[in-house]
């Protein structure tokens, strides 16, 4: 199948995202589009967040994710409130309810123009996350990056938001650490067989942290809502903070912080911002996309 359909250049905190409105096609956003279309400045991302009709009852739309490597992801918080704004300004609504490989999702736009993504229940089991190595309790795995010694970075607490994460709880600020250089290492250490986002966490008081993440499939980031998830889940979970945390991500251009709830429950709602920027068409298939001439500006 060919032709082009409507997409939007938007971010989450500066992560950026494009959603790709697939509604009314069989196919999908090919691996080969997505490599395209982050190899040319004007639409470099991090996921693309393709809105496909819905395949189960009671749910809105499907929506499949990919990195900027062409892989697939299974859980984008981020990109989800993307979609939610853009799915509100077109229909009015307030609360959607999605299907994803990694489960469903309910989520609302707030009076503020904040977003909340209910992103379901973490997982802690080892073969789950899944690790390669068995742990009884994955809150503290064994795992190091540098001089044995005295390790850079070690002891990280493991958990998978639909998608594995290594949380690496660090004493000062995250932005002093070369993440650039130990991303690579991590996301692709043998320990992570599925690969790991692999996330700097410092705590800033007891409902405070402060992260920097590096993404699986994507590298270095300004910003991850599932990352943000793990780290306020995980922090809860070892006893660093309570159930509720703001997240200041260090990395992102804005500094309006994340707000991660771990429920009683056990789901974990996220709420943040949400950014359209511009909107065009693209060729689900090559990549190739036309930027709409007059954008109409929407609200934050």
């Amino acid at each position: 199948m060919t032709g082009q359909v409507e997409f939007a250049r938007m971010n989450g905190l500066g992560n950026k995202i494009l959603v790709v409105d697939m509604r009314g096609r069989p196919d999908m956003v090919t691996p080969q589009a997505a490599i395209a279309l982050n190899a040319d400045p004007a639409t470099q991302f991090d996921q693309i967040m393709a809105i496909h009709d819905p395949r189960a009852d009671g749910t809105d739309a499907w929506i499949d994710i990919l990195n900027c490597d062409g892989t697939k992801a299974q859980a984008c918080g981020n990109g989800t409130r993307c979609v939610v704004q853009a799915l509100a300004a077109e229909t009015g609504r307030k609360t959607f309810t999605f299907q994803t490989v990694a489960g469903i999702l309910n989520a609302q736009e707030h009076a503020d123009g904040t977003i909340s993504v209910d992103m379901g229940k973490p997982v802690f089991a080892w073969d789950r996350i899944p690790l390669a190595e068995e742990f009884f309790d994955t809150s503290r795995i064994e795992l190091q990056i540098g001089p044995i010694d005295a390790p850079v970075l070690h002891s990280p607490s493991a958990m998978s938001m639909g998608n594995p994460h290594a949380i690496f709880w660090v004493d000062r600020d995250p932005m002093t650490f070369d993440l650039e250089r130990f991303g690579p290492m991590l996301e692709n250490h043998p320990m992570f067989p599925e690969k790991a986002n692999i996330t700097l966490a410092q705590v800033i008081s007891d409902s405070a942290l402060r992260t920097r993440t590096w993404e699986r499939g994507a590298g270095l980031t300004l910003a991850c809502g599932s990352a943000a998830c793990a780290a306020g889940v995980s922090a809860a979970r070892t006893g660093r903070t309570g159930r509720t945390v703001t997240i200041d991500v260090a990395s992102a251009p804005t500094r309006q912080p994340l707000v991660i709830e771990w429920r009683e429950d056990d789901h974990v709602v996220m709420t943040g911002p949400a950014e359209w920027e511009w909107s065009g068409k693209v060729d689900p298939v090559t990549g190739a996309f036309v930027r709409d001439e007059e954008p109409t500006a929407r609200a934050n």
